[in-house]
């Protein structure tokens, strides 16, 4: 692993992936795995930043084989309508990167269904879209699910008396409970899989602290963090960098299923894919069956069912 970068990747030729986000991160993930040979769709809310991001794609890598599909995490109907597309045109999914997130908005945000907007965007959106594509995973070849956390997980903590921060709104806290719930999901996915023989990978990754919009676009302009992205760039690693843990899991021969991957440098804020630590309370089996539970009951569809 020392140094792994995007041309370590072995050909993804006949491999098809979902990636949610068009910007940043996800648009990094999709670049490289068309550049690899795979068939790509991103998936994200705005159609105007889909259509750029496949046309910067085929611009750097003209026999791209890239889609844009209108996927809103932050409504479980909109969540619904892509897979419903999606299991009618596809007969398997080897790839599904659980990438896109909204980071910290100053004041609390509901999605359509009224869950708190990290929560029901970064971690239950997610939850919801993976239930509804584990059918195709299952058809799919060696298929992974790669699930982004965040450092930010490490001072998260699962309030299953306020996850929807109702009580008590501080950006933050919420941001990190829902990159925590990222972590486990991807964790107890593996456990679930293995145990019910669906054949699926489940692995997941944190991109330590890099150069994309989210910081810009969450808090405002005007924030503390948005001033910090501007004037202290330096400080942050390339978004093709900070994709690279999640390249790494996604398509690395060497990669561990139930494993979590991370920059190696500086306190995992920077550097090439590693091993990242793993935060204590991410290893609660029983808390992560808890959230399982929990999760199926807001999102209205259980994995199990589904597969």
């Amino acid at each position: 692993m020392d140094k792994w970068t995007a041309t370590d990747m072995p050909p993804q030729r006949g491999r098809s992936a979902v990636i949610t986000g068009t910007g940043g991160l996800g648009y990094e993930d999709a670049l490289a795995l068309a550049r690899s040979g795979a068939d790509v769709i991103i998936a994200g809310r705005n159609p105007q930043k889909g259509v750029d991001a496949v046309a910067g794609i085929r611009e750097a890598v003209p026999a791209a084989k890239v889609r844009f599909e209108q996927l809103d995490l932050a409504s479980l109907k909109s969540v619904e309508n892509f897979a419903t597309r999606l299991n009618g045109q596809l007969d398997g999914l080897d790839l599904l990167v659980n990438n896109a997130g909204v980071m910290v908005p100053p004041e609390r945000q509901e999605t359509a269904d009224g869950f708190e907007l990290q929560f029901g965007t970064n971690y239950l959106g997610h939850f919801a879209l993976t239930a509804h594509l584990l059918p195709l995973l299952r058809g799919g070849k060696d298929a992974r699910v790669v699930t982004l956390s965040s450092i930010a997980a490490r001072q998260g903590k699962l309030d299953f008396d306020d996850l929807q921060s109702r009580k008590t709104y501080i950006p933050m806290q919420a941001y990190s409970q829902s990159k925590l719930a990222c972590l486990m999901f991807a964790f107890e996915l593996q456990r679930k899989s293995m145990a019910e023989g669906w054949g699926v990978t489940s692995l997941a990754a944190h991109p330590g602290v890099s150069r994309t919009e989210l910081l810009h676009n969450a808090p405002g302009r005007g924030s503390l963090m948005s001033a910090a992205r501007s004037f202290m760039w330096f400080m942050f690693q390339p978004a093709a960098q900070g994709a690279l843990p999640t390249l790494y899991a996604a398509t690395s021969p060497a990669a561990v299923p139930g494993a979590y991957y991370g920059p190696h440098a500086l306190g995992e804020i920077r550097g090439y894919p590693t091993l990242s630590k793993v935060p204590k309370q991410a290893t609660d089996e029983v808390v992560a069956r808890r959230l399982w539970q929990v999760s199926e009951q807001l999102a209205g569809i259980g994995l199990s069912a589904e597969a």
